[in-house]
């Protein structure tokens, strides 16, 4: 008897699955291993963010909302970005999107189709480019290079690798994994790509707050007009310690909320009022939390730099910003096997450079965001571990 045909289509049954989630799940759960594999901290989300959820849900505020958020959102939204970049981004030119995650999916949705191409900075987060393939789009990869002073990204090779079918040039700063900013030179041409060749860029600034030695990084709402087509993603997940709340944000052009209206319609309809009411204590009382939170992490940097420094075999490129470390092991090719024998034979839960696409297959990920105490052990780990390590 014939076995009936899948009805998954073909482009979702070969999607690959994300190796950082493949390591992932060897070490979730378990207490024995200090998890730096996942681009979340080790601290709770904020009593008062908490607080203001709580309350909102004990006054009954669980009923349907507008797709793109309460009027409060928006509102809380466009005051923030006003402060701090000092740009006037209206509320209907905002979208509450549930998780940084859904943003993306729904600027894939809106941009591209079947036969387009999409141009992608790596390394970087897989998921991104995942959504786009999704949506039947063709990834083109433009690696960055690792230095002595960062990585770099060549915007010549940007615009060699575009054509009439590419829709979208997609890039995160701060990134990750590489912690790289771009720097608004390289912005200002970047757009002025963009705009010559009818191409969009989706700019993922969640990493904004997270910096050592300014209030946010640089963004593209400082330099685009609000007709050029510059797609901006956020997420209240790393700087307010909300990553299990799912909550995010877009920028997108004028002229195009009508769109996102329905996009939100017919997938998700919108996120809850009660969480709502926490992202806007966020927002609004949440500045002291964002410095201290970003302190921390300029802390972790410190140990981990400083730690990676004085192992042999390992070469760490430095990052500007974000809360990731991305370093190389000498004689390590195979980066996937090395991060689940860390998890066995070390206890330690690290992200495969092969994850995060061109430019970084020899490379090793791992997140600072964590106390001090739990970073020195894992590098007391990291350092016997490496020392011991052969390619089988």
């Amino acid at each position: 008897m014939d076995h009936p045909q899948s009805p998954i289509r073909p482009a979702i049954q070969s999607l690959e699955d994300s190796p950082i989630v493949e390591v992932w799940r060897m070490g979730y759960g378990r207490q024995d291993v200090i998890g730096m594999f996942a681009g979340e901290p080790d601290v709770p989300t904020p009593a008062f963010i908490r607080e203001a959820a709580s309350q909102a849900l004990a006054a009954g505020k669980t009923f349907y909302t507008p797709n793109r958020g309460i009027p409060a959102m928006g509102e809380a939204l466009s005051e923030y970005l006003g402060g701090v970049y000092g740009v006037a981004v209206p509320p209907a030119r905002i979208a509450l999107t549930q998780s940084g995650m859904e943003a993306v999916m729904l600027i894939a949705q809106a941009t591209v189709a079947p036969g387009d191409n999409v141009i992608a900075v790596t390394p970087s987060w897989p998921n991104i480019m995942r959504a786009m393939q999704i949506c039947g789009a063709a990834i083109r990869e433009v690696a960055m290079t690792p230095g002595a002073a960062g990585w770099a990204l060549d915007l010549a090779a940007v615009e060699a690798a575009c054509d009439e079918r590419t829709r979208v040039i997609y890039l995160a700063s701060p990134g990750n994994p590489t912690g790289w900013m771009i720097d608004r030179d390289q912005a200002l041409a970047l757009l002025a790509l963009a705009r010559r060749r009818n191409i969009a860029i989706l700019a993922d600034e969640v990493y904004h707050r997270t910096v050592y030695d300014r209030k946010a990084a640089f963004s593209f709402l400082e330099i685009a007009e609000p007709t050029d087509p510059v797609f901006v993603v956020n997420s209240f997940s790393k700087a307010w310690a909300m990553t299990g709340w799912r909550l995010g944000w877009i920028v997108y052009p004028e002229g195009t909320t009508d769109a996102f209206e329905k996009l939100i319609q017919f997938n998700t309809s919108g996120a809850p009022e009660f969480l709502q009411h926490g992202a806007i204590a966020a927002l609004r009382q949440g500045e002291g939390f964002v410095a201290e939170f970003a302190a921390r992490c300029g802390q972790g940097r410190a140990i981990v730099n400083q730690r990676l420094a004085a192992m042999p075999r390992i070469a760490n490129t430095p990052s500007a910003g974000a809360f990731y470390a991305m370093f190389a092991v000498d004689g390590v090719t195979d980066t996937l096997a090395f991060c689940k024998r860390a998890v066995i034979e070390a206890g330690i839960g690290m992200a495969p450079g092969t994850a995060f696409g061109r430019g970084s297959e020899h490379q090793v990920r791992l997140c600072y965001a964590k106390s001090a105490a739990l970073l020195h052990e894992a590098m007391d780990r990291l350092a016997k571990f490496v020392a011991g390590y052969r390619e089988a």
